[in-house]
């Protein structure tokens, strides 16, 4: 049995504790977390034991999970590193570049397992077109939320645009060229709505907005390539792809003329697998400890995706200085 030790048991760290209960081979050895009156709830409701000291918690783990706040990412993440524990944290893997450059030498020396917690990668809705010859040349993506005050610690690009900016490099094979992006804090002191473009060196270009204080929530991304266009839906778990048809069976027809004559368009709905992105994502990084394989978000992934968010960060930054 792999022995799992949860840091942070408030609002997300109890969808955590939901579903590890649920995974085969896995017992939660136990939790630690500072809040009082959050871990005797959760100490009464799930029937753990509270650990009051994180070392006795590592002491007593084969691997931990991390969904504490992000500035106690990195400190938990290097004792565990440190002492051979594999490592699930959520996103961001760290509060700052170089905390999270240090996390990634961390585990190059180390022979552990480490897995980043960019939950969108296992949502249904992506998981259905995750086969098919993703090659985008322009992506447009809205993630609009309402007004939360938990997570606004961090800014609307670390909080929500992150889940994005890692589904687009993970799609994208290219290396990132430009950045452009704006932002306005409205109701907090870092940017709570956001527009950006990113443009790749094979010619890709992707515009992510993302807002915490919209009236309606969103999560889509729509992607156009050379021969199709593949809407996903993250929030209602939907996905749809258009594309030329090449004979496509239990897909809706019909031809178009173009200049090059009359073509056949075919509109296909790929089936959506019933899935629990959070206890996909934490079944995969069991799987990958016990096969000795690659994590799907590895640390790696985790970083590119912090780089550009803090490249964003700082065009804004520097565009509001300007203003």
């Amino acid at each position: 049995m792999l022995k799992v030790g949860i840091f942070g048991a408030g609002h997300l760290g109890k969808f955590h504790l939901n579903n590890w209960k649920e995974i085969p081979g896995v017992t939660v050895t136990g939790f630690f977390d500072p809040d009082e009156t959050i871990a005797n709830e959760v100490a009464a409701q799930y029937g753990l034991h509270r650990f009051i000291n994180e070392e006795e918690l590592l002491n007593a783990s084969d691997a931990i999970d991390i969904v504490a706040p992000t500035q106690f990412h990195y400190p938990i993440a290097e004792k565990a590193i440190r002492q051979g524990k594999h490592v699930f944290v959520e996103k961001p893997m760290a509060s700052s570049m170089e905390e999270a450059n240090k996390m990634v030498a961390l585990v190059r020396e180390s022979k552990i397992k480490l897995q980043v917690g960019h939950v969108e990668r296992f949502n249904p809705a992506f998981l259905a077109v995750r086969d098919f010859d993703l090659h985008p040349m322009f992506i447009e993506v809205h993630r609009l939320a309402q007004y939360n005050p938990r997570g606004t610690e961090v800014s609307v690009i670390l909080d929500l645009m992150i889940h994005d900016i890692d589904i687009v490099l993970s799609v994208v094979k290219s290396d990132v060229k430009n950045i452009f992006a704006s932002g306005v804090a409205v109701l907090t002191e870092t940017p709570d709505i956001a527009n950006v473009r990113i443009e790749f060196d094979n010619g890709c270009v992707a515009n992510l907005t993302s807002s915490r204080i919209s009236m309606k929530k969103m999560r889509k991304m729509r992607l156009f390539q050379k021969d199709a266009y593949i809407g996903i839906d993250f929030l209602s778990k939907k996905t749809e792809i258009i594309k030329l048809s090449e004979g496509e069976e239990n897909a809706f027809t019909f031809d178009i003329e173009t200049p090059n004559g009359a073509r056949t368009i075919a509109i296909a709905n790929p089936q959506v697998p019933e899935v629990n992105a959070i206890k996909q994502e934490l079944t995969e990084f069991v799987s990958a400890i016990n096969q000795n394989t690659r994590t799907v978000v590895n640390e790696i992934d985790g970083l590119r995706a912090m780089e550009v968010a803090h490249i964003i960060l700082q065009k804004i930054h520097q565009n509001i200085s300007l203003s």
